[in-house]
């Protein structure tokens, strides 16, 4: 990977600097966000840990392995294939960051796979998507999605004790990673709005509710096919994950984990980039309905 050198790239606004959104002070900071953060750990390194018979069956039996190393394969091609039409160099070496890192998961989760004798299926290749602009947008919203609610699983995982402290301690980084990305994305798109052509700015919002309808229908769907589809279990594990961990909550609770642990992992960024608004926005609507609803039937 041949980035941009620290001593040619433009340095991150100073601290304290106003950073409008749409500015090239504000692509700086997403991108520099992006590039200086950077884990540089290999997979090829990564000792993971033995297990105990117990916990191994525990970790094999969720239904999520085949579906998340699928999920990062076409998330790196997918990143990386819109990376190649981006001319702004600095913008350019930030995606080839997240593509890179993106397929780094997928080796590390195929890894992990390999270790511990988990079976998958064979995998289907990854085609080049014909929109490469689309294609980022779908990775981008999506993780939106599933990294929120990735946090409070993976906290519940930890605190309950179904991941040994060796896994979590090995996943962590790529916890890290993945919002790095989503605050990475947001910004992207937010700076993108304001700099693209006027003639442009209807399609690419056409682009985005086109995303979203499609990212929420998906999961309807996958909600209506659950049962004995094992497909939909492994798609809806980021809905109806702490069954699957061993921990019976209620919504209300899960949903405040996540916004806890989202909040949390987003804080220790420059508050001068925007966060993702719309799923956690979206959670809080929701419980403010329940909450309600609880009271009127008081």
């Amino acid at each position: 990977m041949n980035f941009i050198s620290k001593s040619l790239a433009p340095a991150s606004p100073a601290p304290g600097t106003p950073v409008p959104l749409g500015s090239t002070a504000h692509k700086i900071l997403f991108c520099r966000t992006m590039l200086d953060t950077h884990d540089r750990y290999r997979p090829a390194l990564i000792d993971w840990p033995v297990l105990d018979a117990e916990t191994r069956n525990r970790i094999v039996s969720l239904p999520i392995w085949d579906i998340a190393v699928a999920t990062e394969g076409r998330a790196g091609m997918n990143v990386r294939t819109y990376g190649e039409q981006v001319a702004d160099p600095l913008l350019r070496d930030a995606i080839d960051m997240n593509a890179f890192e993106e397929s780094r998961h997928k080796i590390v989760l195929a890894d992990m796979v390999t270790f511990y004798g988990i079976e998958l299926q064979p995998e289907e290749a990854y085609k080049r998507p014909r929109d490469p602009e689309f294609a980022f947008m779908r990775t981008g919203f999506s993780e939106c999605i599933d990294s929120f609610f990735g946090f409070g699983l993976f906290k519940i995982a930890k605190d309950s004790g179904f991941f040994p402290p060796e896994l979590v301690d090995t996943f962590e980084p790529v916890m890290r990673e993945e919002g790095r990305h989503i605050l990475f994305f947001v910004n992207w798109v937010a700076w993108w709005r304001r700099n693209m052509p006027w003639w442009r700015r209807p399609y690419f919002e056409l682009k985005v509710w086109t995303v979203w309808l499609f990212l929420i229908w998906e999961r309807i769907d996958m909600a209506k096919g659950m049962g004995d589809n094992t497909k939909a279990q492994e798609n809806n594990f980021t809905l109806n994950g702490s069954k699957e961990l061993g921990v019976e909550i209620e919504f209300p609770e899960l949903a405040a984990i996540c916004l806890s642990e989202n909040d949390r992992r987003l804080s220790v960024y420059d508050q001068r980039l925007i966060r993702p608004k719309f799923v956690p926005g979206a959670i809080r609507l929701v419980l403010r309905l329940m909450g309600k609803k609880a009271l009127a039937a008081r």
